[in-house]
């Protein structure tokens, strides 16, 4: 069920996209207001519960008037504003982008990135096999998530969902720089030694699958993790009385995550520890 929120309606913004005049409430993003007309654009840092941090560069649209291109995910829609959204200039930069990011990370987990590769014509390889990459083992010190950073694309969400915008706990940031920078917690310690409290909210919102419940982890190295065979059954954590929503995503009768809806009012996609991955008592066997 979408909740719809109370309050004063926002103003109508009227101006035009890829040529046809659209109306957006006051507020809105060009991402919002193209997603709103069924314009979808490629993006991949952009977050719904998350402000936007322009890290990616894949949602680059033009703008009259403007001298470069601007990320539609951050830039608020005003009224007389004419964007274009597949301009040859738009395209180009995104197959550049792609490219970018599929040369240098492993992009094997990240939702739609294939279908855009194609669809911009973009070609990784190009670059050669020495372009640069971390090439690191994931890191697995504990049982409940794996960090796999050579699927990062430091889109800067997990920091953002792990500080003040949600949990509010610190602990992790982006250390190093240049071809050095990555997500680490303080001193590059093991998770086991940090700030974590394993509420798992970076992991909701990391677009790539650099950060995976074990689990699921362990399924697709195995090679029986399979997506489009499981099922989804929204219900009510019962560990407390908040009522946050969860969601559980189940393969061959046995729940392999756990995810939030984040349209829901009480969470908006996160959970504690306890309502993530607090749900082995369910399946238990013995």
């Amino acid at each position: 069920m979408t909740v719809t929120p109370l309050g004063i309606p926002r103003r109508l913004l009227e101006f035009t996209i890829d040529g046809e005049p659209v109306r957006a409430p006051e507020g809105s993003t060009i991402l919002d207001a193209c997603r709103a007309a069924g314009k979808e654009i490629p993006t991949l840092c952009q977050g719904d519960t998350l402000r936007p941090k322009n890290a990616c560069r894949v949602c680059m649209v033009e703008v009259e008037g403007s001298r470069t291109l601007v990320p539609a995910c951050s830039r608020r829609a005003e009224p007389g504003m004419v964007v274009q959204t597949d301009t040859e200039r738009a395209r180009h930069s995104r197959k550049v982008v792609l490219e970018l990011l599929a040369s240098s990370v492993d992009l094997s987990t990240t939702p739609q990135v294939a279908e855009w590769i194609k669809e911009y014509e973009a070609k990784p390889d190009r670059f050669g096999r020495t372009a640069a990459r971390l090439n690191e083992e994931p890191k697995v010190d504990n049982d409940l998530y794996v960090r796999d950073y050579d699927k990062c694309i430091l889109c800067y969400k997990c920091v953002d969902a792990c500080g003040d915008q949600w949990q509010n706990t610190f602990a992790i940031s982006v250390s190093g720089r240049g071809f050095d920078a990555r997500i680490a917690v303080e001193h590059d310690a093991p998770l086991t030694d940090s700030a974590c409290v394993y509420c798992g909210n970076c992991i909701e919102v990391c677009p790539t699958g650099a950060l995976s419940f074990k689990s699921e982890f362990d399924m697709r190295a195995a090679g029986t993790w399979n997506e489009s065979a499981q099922t989804e059954t929204t219900t009510v954590c019962a560990y407390c009385g908040v009522g946050c929503n969860l969601t559980l995503h189940v393969q061959d009768n046995e729940i392999v995550k756990v995810t939030s809806p984040h349209d829901n009012p009480v969470t908006h996609g996160n959970l504690c520890i306890k309502g993530r991955f607090g749900y082995q008592h369910v399946q238990n066997r013995d």
